[in-house]
């Protein structure tokens, strides 16, 4: 089961659109470096032009700094690297310098169901992964506001736009004014979810998201371009500038914004070609309609499942289906056996001490019919375990 096709449902992998493939064909043949201006003036432009087009479709502040990088595990380290300059700063601290010896502390605040890929940032920045805060979260995930600690200017606070299980997204809203009170940066993880912005029906699920101080964005998941690509975006442009930039001597520095200088890499290939193809084939309506037939069909694969006696433990509020067929045992095998089958791929997952199969919607290509039939190969593969009802 290749994961570009419409009936792969594991993790959170989208396929690849025809105009972002050819775009990336094209941008490999020209094989242009983008980590400076002088060394390939349309990689930069069209940098520009992309973050523009990103900041807006996302509804974040237009002012602040993008950088172009792999994905959200390089996008969550260059953002956490930016809050870093930024709070030891205000401490008078300046860690490009002088490192994290002897630094004042950052209290570092992360919900319950924080990704790993945001903790393994931490632990490559010197932050730790072990000595964070970590806040309580509810039935699907959700940070709970009234158990966040006592915050100041030197706390950052990480949030989630998409549960990478069930789908939900921290309130934003209040935790966001709540740290701005206080001073605090807000960091949010908003890999796949923070494309619902883009949907009239799911935008009211990042409301208050733009009020943050960073974001970390996937685009090889939902834009569904080709591996790999990601987006960093920083409010402040001076912080990701100072924690990133380098200069010496041989390095001919633009006036105009120079890529290198918001991103960890010097040497990269041109990654805004296939973003610019894949936004300007889909559009603003067509991106939307992405996004809502992806989570149309994930809300038919809940329906079906319940219909037929199964047990979904999330609320379905994006592109997300978890469910159990049992006991633990029973859904691996069912999990097992349906990879083996062919007709459709899922994955596992443990949630809320229960075992479930996860099913992600978030290809392009998926259709009615590739759900329909994936469907009646998830019930007939769990019925040939026996009936289990909900």
């Amino acid at each position: 089961m290749v994961t570009t096709g419409g009936r792969y449902f594991g993790f959170v992998t989208g396929g690849t659109l025809p105009a972002a493939v050819a775009a990336n064909w094209l941008a490999g043949i020209w094989d242009q470096n983008a980590a400076l201006a002088v060394m390939s003036p349309v990689a930069a432009k069209i940098e520009e032009i992309v973050s523009d087009w990103i900041l807006d479709l996302l509804g974040l502040p237009q002012t602040s700094a993008t950088g172009f990088v792999t994905g959200t595990p390089m996008a969550n380290f260059s953002a956490l690297a930016a809050a870093r300059t930024a709070l030891l700063a205000r401490g008078g601290w300046n860690v490009e310098e002088n490192g994290l010896f002897d630094a004042p502390p950052i209290q570092v605040v992360v919900g319950q169901e924080i990704h790993v890929s945001l903790l393994k940032a931490l632990g490559l920045l010197g932050l730790g992964r072990s000595r964070v805060i970590s806040v309580p979260a509810d039935s699907q995930g959700r940070m709970k506001v009234e158990a966040l600690p006592q915050l100041d200017d030197r706390s950052l606070v990480c949030i989630q736009a998409g549960n990478v299980n069930s789908g939900a997204f921290d309130p934003a809203l209040e935790i966001c004014f709540r740290a701005q009170k206080a001073g605090a940066w807000v960091h949010v993880d908003g890999a796949f979810g923070l494309w619902a912005a883009t949907s009239p029906r799911y935008c009211h699920l990042v409301e208050g998201v733009s009020l943050a101080d960073s974001w970390a964005i996937d685009c090889h998941k939902w834009l569904n371009v080709p591996y790999d690509s990601g987006i960093v975006v920083v409010r402040n442009p001076e912080n990701l500038r100072r924690a990133m930039s380098m200069s010496a001597a041989y390095l001919q520095v633009a006036n105009a914004r120079e890529p290198s200088h918001y991103t960890p890499e010097s040497s990269r290939r041109a990654r805004g070609v296939e973003l610019w193809a894949a936004l300007r084939s889909l559009g603003r309506q067509g991106l939307s309609e992405l996004v809502e037939r992806n989570c149309r069909l994930a809300e038919k694969f809940c329906a079906r499942l319940q219909q037929a006696g199964f047990k979904v433990l999330n609320e379905v509020v994006l592109n997300l289906v978890l469910v159990s067929f049992g006991d633990a045992e029973k859904t691996r095998r069912i999990i097992y056996e349906l990879q083996l089958e062919g007709t459709c791929w899922c994955g596992g997952t443990e949630w809320h001490g229960e075992t479930a199969m996860r099913i992600s919607v978030s290809n392009w290509v998926t259709s009615h019919e590739d759900v329909e039939r994936s469907l009646d190969a998830i019930q007939r593969t769990a019925l040939s375990f026996g009936t289990v009802t909900a």
